[in-house]
């Protein structure tokens, strides 16, 4: 009987989600990865957030509260921990709603349209998908095995995917 318990759940566990072209284990490890971020939002958002201004900084003057704000003094502006705490929880959101892909696909939708409609672009987009990925190593630490790191991947991969159809309507 318990040969039986473990086969099932190994079996659910590889189970496809069609919608999200993730497996179960897959979902559960980036649920799991990213209750560590949720322990401190506010830093890992202006990590997030000062690694892509590193990298972009012509992006920074896009933001009117912080655009002047130099780069070294970022990190202690409150408009700019605010900002980087809403992509964080953006994200957070969008990892509860796997259980609801539709929902999931809907948020995102709005929260592109409002970026495009401020002008954000499309490559903008891809440039802090690739941040992201980026930063998850340091991030995530000895919890960044191979399988979690596929798993983050598949999910960036659908989540600005989903963030992109915006631009092509």
């Amino acid at each position: 009987m318990a040969f039986r318990g473990l086969f099932d759940f190994f079996q659910s566990d590889s189970k496809l989600d069609e919608k999200l072209g993730l497996t179960e284990k897959q979902k559960r490890l980036v649920q799991s990865t990213w209750a560590t971020v949720r322990k401190d939002e506010v830093s890992v958002g202006v990590a997030l957030l000062l690694a892509y201004f590193k990298e972009y900084p012509d992006d920074q003057k896009q933001f009117k509260s912080f655009k002047d704000v130099p780069l070294d003094e970022l990190s202690k502006n409150k408009r700019f921990q605010a900002h980087a705490v809403n992509i964080v929880a953006t994200l957070g959101k969008v990892i509860e709603q796997m259980h609801d892909p539709e929902l999931m696909e809907a948020s995102l939708i709005n929260l592109t349209e409002k970026h495009k409609n401020r002008g954000q672009t499309q490559k903008q987009f891809e440039n802090l998908k690739q941040v992201i990925l980026n930063l998850f190593p340091s991030l995530f630490g000895k919890q960044y095995t191979p399988d979690v790191q596929e798993a983050w991947k598949k999910t960036l991969d659908l989540t600005f995917s989903k963030m992109y159809q915006v631009f092509v309507d």
